[in-house]
């Protein structure tokens, strides 16, 4: 018969692994909102000034369907910390998805959907 005895240790060592594979997100995209012909993302970095790419599709929600309406891109510079980048953007009244993508190093570090009442 087998039988096992949990350790302090071993308990401490696997939440010591577990927070520090939670702290391997270092970009994140918070929220998102449209005013004065300007679209403002709110990034967080945790690892220090970096260089990326963002992309944010609309998608403009009518009668129940979605369908594509403008994309938005550019480059960013992302301090340390949170950072809010602004885009020139002509978006009308109206619902809205913006499928937004943050590409650094040619890999897309995250990707969010958020929802805006124009």
């Amino acid at each position: 018969m087998n039988a096992r005895v949990s350790s302090p240790v071993a308990t401490i060592s696997v939440l010591i692994l577990v927070l520090l594979v939670c702290g391997c997100i270092s970009v994140s995209v918070g929220d998102v909102s449209y005013g004065n012909r300007t679209l403002a993302i709110r990034v967080t970095d945790n690892t220090g000034p970096s260089d990326g790419y963002i992309q944010v599709t609309v998608y403009r929600i009518q009668d129940l369907h979605q369908q594509e309406f403008t994309v938005i891109e550019g480059p960013v510079i992302l301090n340390k910390g949170e950072n809010t980048i602004f885009f020139p953007a002509q978006i009308g009244s109206g619902q809205y998805k913006l499928y937004v993508y943050l590409i650094q190093n040619g890999e897309r570090k995250t990707a969010v959907i958020r929802d805006i009442v124009v």
